[in-house]
């Protein structure tokens, strides 16, 4: 009889079919949860013209879907702790598509409130768990770069959003870009065949067939025997509780990293919701305002990806409060209505530093927190920034029915990145000393 530690056997084994099978499921999902998030950046010029709404109203009607996201990632975080990350995926990805087709059908701001709030509770439940998955089956020494790229396909899902919207809003309005999510809904029968449940829930839950079957396809040239056990290095840990996110040394860093939630998806859905009625407000035309929110997204997804790779290299602390430094200018700058050129360089460094260091954050709570808790912190941390990603599309209503000059919203715009900067530096430092008292207690 062996006992195999399965955490430890994925850290050691070459990185292979079956996870990369993860990593490409997880990135076509957060593809479909992208294209649903920024689509409603796409229409929203379009819904201001046709119902009529103030930009203090616009920017509340796209806060419903925030409050959905809150809400979902509060509850579906801890409930997958408890039912298995695959059924909580599953649940969430049923449950956003379904809403967004149905907001195309909306013929009132009222009725697209509802879809929308429904559409935000599945998606804020999708992400928090499909980064848990990812980050179990990925090696520690790739951890990072893998949940990037899996986390990349929310970027590209924005990309599609902006480039639909290029082809069909001004021809047909914006109801087909919502029935367009029918289309994913053929990915459900892939997911529930295809995707792997979490090999620590499963083991915690006694369920050794089912982890050996898996098990089996992460290392094939390990045969198992009947009298083999499998265990999980976090997988006896303390129950899935708030309050369990704040002990071990703790406490400042998730109250850090919460900080940096909630300015960095403050930035996020504010760019997405208001840059391309902004850019059309300030002279340039249509279609340009619309690839802004396509070079947005490509730099989130570039960023993501050199980020996660950086941030395996020199440690994601660093280049994460490096990042929010570059949003900081970048953010600032594009308020000084720069040429076209231009203006797509700063979008794409913004996109880079703030949908990037989204994609960094997740990583870095799923790296703080062990298996028993993982999904519960990753559910918090999204939550509270789904506060700052409610503020940010309603702030920057208010702000913009002030009529503030160009340069003065962006310059308000960047202040978030900064406080965001100043948390992670905190939450570096802190890093680094838990990490010095932890290599002195077992030297």
């Amino acid at each position: 009889m062996r006992t195999i530690d399965v955490n430890e056997a994925i850290d050691n084994n070459p990185f292979g079919r079956f996870q990369w099978l993860v990593v490409a499921l997880c990135a076509l999902l957060l593809i479909v949860d992208g294209y649903d998030v920024f689509v409603a950046g796409t229409v929203l010029p379009t819904l201001i013209a046709e119902w009529g709404l103030s930009k203090p109203q616009a920017g509340a009607l796209q806060a419903w879907a925030l409050f959905g996201m809150m809400f979902g990632a509060l509850f579906f975080g801890p409930l997958a702790d408890r039912i298995g990350r695959k059924k909580g995926i599953a649940i969430s990805f049923l449950l956003f598509t379904v809403s967004t087709l149905l907001a195309g059908f909306a013929n009132s701001p009222e009725q697209f409130k509802i879809f929308r709030f429904f559409a935000g509770l599945g998606c804020g439940g999708l992400m928090p768990n499909a980064v848990a998955l990812m980050n179990e089956y990925a090696p520690k020494r790739l951890r990072g770069t893998m949940v990037a790229i899996m986390f990349s396909g929310y970027s590209v899902g924005g990309m599609v959003a902006a480039g639909l919207g290029i082809g069909i809003i001004p021809q047909f309005g914006w109801k087909p870009m919502f029935f367009v999510a029918a289309l994913p809904l053929l990915l459900l029968p892939i997911i529930l065949w295809k995707l792997p449940e979490s090999l620590g829930f499963l083991i915690r839950q006694g369920k050794q067939e089912k982890a050996k079957q898996i098990y089996a396809k992460l290392a094939p040239a390990l045969a198992l025997g009947a009298s083999d056990r499998l265990v999980f290095s976090e997988a006896k840990g303390a129950s899935a509780s708030i309050a369990e996110l704040f002990r071990h040394q703790r406490a400042l860093r998730t109250l850090m990293l919460w900080t940096a939630f909630f300015c960095c998806l403050l930035l996020v859905y504010l760019l997405s919701s208001w840059l391309p009625k902004v850019l059309q407000e300030a002279g340039y035309a249509e279609k340009a305002s619309l690839l802004s929110l396509f070079s947005l997204n490509f730099g989130g997804m570039a960023g993501a990806i050199v980020g996660g790779r950086l941030g395996d290299r020199f440690g994601l602390p660093k280049v994460v409060v490096g990042f929010f430094v570059a949003a900081t200018a970048s953010i600032a700058l594009i308020g000084l209505n720069p040429s076209a050129g231009i203006l797509f360089l700063m979008v794409f460094v913004a996109g880079a530093t703030t949908i990037g260091t989204q994609i960094l954050l997740y990583a870095s709570v799923a790296q703080l927190y062990n298996l028993s808790v993982r999904s519960t912190g990753l559910g918090w941390a999204s939550g509270v920034g789904r506060i700052g990603a409610i503020v940010g599309p309603t702030l920057g209503g208010v702000l913009l029915a002030k009529e503030f000059p160009l340069q003065q919203n962006f310059l308000i715009f960047s202040i978030p990145a900064a406080v965001a900067a100043l948390a992670m530096l905190v939450f570096a430092v802190s890093n680094a000393r838990s990490s010095a008292v932890a290599r002195l207690a077992t030297a």
